[in-house]
């Protein structure tokens, strides 16, 4: 915007932040690439208002993104809603391998019980190792930050994390994707934003 001669205030940022990163990050989910059916899930925390908020997230055993969803609660009910989110994109796991929370262990048992073939648990602590590493990115964006004021603006704003943390691991199927930038990748996506 500056090499354009446009000023622009940080706060008129942060409201375009809000309001077009997650039709942004639905347009990626068009062009994602397909994941692995072994997942590993895992929750971390984030800060809105002072409060501890839920980031739950789900890696493949090659740690590209399965998906996330941020909640107010850790409970039964927040993980039903991540895997009822998570599944209707990319489809029933065969493994689910996670810590020992026995509000993910009883979400999974609830989900289990109305299929036909159930998905394998493994809840040991070691297994979540890539999806511990794979939080990193999404901290080392929101800790410098002051703090998200609002659950929307927190919702939105890891909506873009995570979009760009996902073509960074290459899982946008963008024609061409391979011989883009990052950046170029994103611009694509925003240029279609008209078509949403």
């Amino acid at each position: 915007m500056e090499e354009r001669g446009i000023v622009v205030d940080h706060s008129s940022i942060n409201r375009w932040s809000i309001r077009f990163l997650p039709i942004l990050e639905k347009i990626f989910r068009q062009h994602k690439r397909p994941v692995g059916t072994s997942w590993r899930m895992d929750e971390t925390y984030i800060k809105v208002k002072g409060v501890w908020k839920y980031l739950y997230r789900a890696v493949d055993k090659e740690g590209k993104t399965i998906d996330f969803l941020l909640t107010e609660k850790r409970d039964k009910g927040a993980v039903m809603r991540f895997f009822d989110k998570a599944i209707q994109v990319n489809g029933i796991p065969e493994k689910v391998r996670m810590d020992k929370s026995g509000s993910n262990k009883a979400a999974i048992d609830q989900i289990n019980d109305s299929m036909e073939m159930p998905m394998i648990i493994h809840q040991v602590k070691y297994f979540n190792n890539i999806v511990e590493q794979d939080h990193r990115a999404v901290k080392r964006m929101t800790k410098p930050m002051l703090g998200f004021k609002s659950f929307k603006a927190a919702k939105s704003v890891l909506a873009g994390i995570e979009l760009i943390h996902m073509i960074r691991k290459g899982q946008s199927y963008l024609a061409g994707s391979e011989e883009m930038s990052f950046a170029h990748q994103f611009y694509v996506l925003a240029g279609q934003i008209r078509a949403v």
